[in-house]
């Protein structure tokens, strides 16, 4: 194990991510209500702790093997999320302690949501800058980001990239280069967060909210400025807006890419026949597109039932945003949704395990993978009727291997694994079942908001119970394996 490069490795990146700490700091002199100071702080503090840990082990440049990819992917995420964490600690406004600092710094990088701040109206612009810019960094993932600069850092970038490039079928590279496939990614990302934020302000929000919001929005994270979330503004246009982002951001950005570079090699009277051919001949898009819809039907259908709106309109809105913010676990709302029967709540929250596309900055098993776990289980039905058939799962033309379907269901059993954990340690900590449960899902599925006392923040969570949900948060971020393979003992063997 290379220790010395891979402490070399996270001291580079920590000085890189020191430097994001002067941009809410601009913010706080552009608004001039306060909170820079803290940010100068933790700017510096990190900027030293990053260049200490480089300058001991400078001198060590080996080239990563598979073993140092995984390490530094989840040593960069906990060193990162602890020292995001210092703005919160040295900032008398909110009033956090370290527990609650490190919780609410996590839940913003791991685009979970989650939040132990209350009064979020009052606070100064740079603080709610902050946790936007937390969120926005962690969405596509910061060490996607640090392979597009490998050149830099001198360090080989594959080993790095499929260790935090989320979803099963890694090894499909959109670029020969992974540095060039990383650039490709940010580029879509950059992209749309710009186009989401000028719709926003188009729609009717001052530019510091257009940017916060697109910041969480296409990082699918669910953060707000304001208590009352998306419902603070009110307005069905921001809403349809929120909706159509949420589910470019809940898509396979690959797919994206694919695209778009088709799309520049098309006459444009053929362009529509890319659209079709590649979006919706893609196997998982095709299952995400019937189960956001099947959920927005569910919605709509029961709240008119029960008439919880008098206007049709509003119903649609309300129940096309919550099925979509839910399910793609960004969490945002625009209305109480826990107040609606008791069905429609539990669906969406439980809908959250499902999550986005593989390759997008939603959370949750992924719909591939639920996509196999179907076809895997259909064909063992089968089986049990044929023993002696042969029939291999297919998507389209393309017959996976047995590693691939072998590799989802061990997926499946560690996320699990560590749902049970997580939610009997909360208990533990003394949280009621109820309110463990909820707290938990929402946590390993990067959702945000749930059920039960943690609907709209984990103010009343035993600081105990806090870490215990962080764990969960960075677990679902890498999902699960990222971080359960090193502390694994044959990890540790050469």
């Amino acid at each position: 194990m290379q220790f010395f490069s891979i402490i070399r490795i996270v001291g580079i990146l920590v000085m890189c991510f020191s430097f994001t700490m002067l941009v809410p700091a601009t913010v706080a002199l552009i608004y001039g209500d306060g909170g820079g100071r803290a940010f100068l702080e933790a700017f510096a503090l990190n900027f030293v702790v990053g260049t200490m840990l480089w300058w001991f082990c400078r001198s060590n440049k080996n080239e990563l093997r598979a073993r140092e990819g995984f390490l530094i992917v989840v040593l960069f995420w906990v060193v990162l999320g602890l020292l995001g964490a210092v703005p919160f600690i040295i900032l008398e406004k909110p009033d956090l302690n370290v527990v609650e600092s490190i919780f609410e710094s996590f839940s913003g990088l791991t685009t979970t949501g989650a939040t132990v701040i209350t009064g979020l109206d009052s606070l100064p612009k740079a603080i709610l800058f902050y946790r936007q810019f937390l969120q926005w960094l962690g969405g596509m993932g910061i060490i996607v980001l640090a392979v597009a600069i490998i050149p830099l850092l001198g360090i080989g970038g594959m080993q790095l990239y499929r260790a935090e490039m989320p979803g099963p079928l890694k090894e499909q590279k959109m670029r020969p280069r992974i540095a060039e496939t990383a650039k490709a990614l940010w580029m879509i990302y950059l992209s749309l967060t710009v186009l989401c934020a000028f719709a926003f302000w188009l729609a009717g929000m001052t530019p510091f909210d257009a940017i916060s919001h697109s910041f969480s929005t296409i990082s699918i994270g669910g953060f707000s400025t304001h208590d009352d979330s998306m419902g603070y503004f009110n307005n069905a246009a921001i809403s349809y807006i929120t909706v159509f982002f949420l589910l470019l951001s809940a898509c396979n950005f690959a797919l994206h890419f694919a695209v778009i570079d088709r799309l520049r090699d098309t006459q444009s009277r053929r362009r529509g026949h890319i659209f079709s051919r590649l979006y919706w001949g893609d196997y998982e898009f095709r299952f995400f597109f019937m189960i956001q819809l099947g959920l927005f039907l569910v919605c709509t259908l029961i709240l008119m039932v029960y008439g919880y709106f008098d206007d049709a309109a509003i119903t649609i809105e309300k129940a096309l945003f919550q099925s979509v913010s839910i399910s793609t676990t960004a969490g945002f709302t625009t209305h109480d949704f826990s107040q609606w029967s008791s069905f429609l709540p539990t669906l969406l929250v439980l809908s959250s395990f499902i999550g986005g596309c593989a390759g997008s900055t939603g959370g949750g098993l992924k719909v591939i993978r639920v996509l196999l776990l179907y076809l895997q289980s259909r064909r063992e039905i089968h089986r049990y009727i044929h023993p002696n058939v042969i029939q291999p799962i297919k998507l389209g033309q393309h017959v996976l291997s047995e590693r691939v379907v072998d590799g989802i269901w061990a997926f499946f059993s560690a996320y699990f694994f560590v749902f049970v954990v997580c939610w009997l340690a909360s208990i533990a900590c003394g949280m009621e079942t109820f309110d463990a449960l909820n707290a938990v899902i929402a946590a390993l599925n990067n959702l945000g908001p749930a059920l039960g006392s943690v609907s709209s923040n984990f103010t009343q969570v035993p600081d105990s119970a806090k870490l215990v949900l962080t764990f969960a948060m960075v677990c679902g971020r890498l999902e699960v394996f990222t971080l359960l393979v090193i502390l694994s003992p044959v990890f540790w063997k050469d």
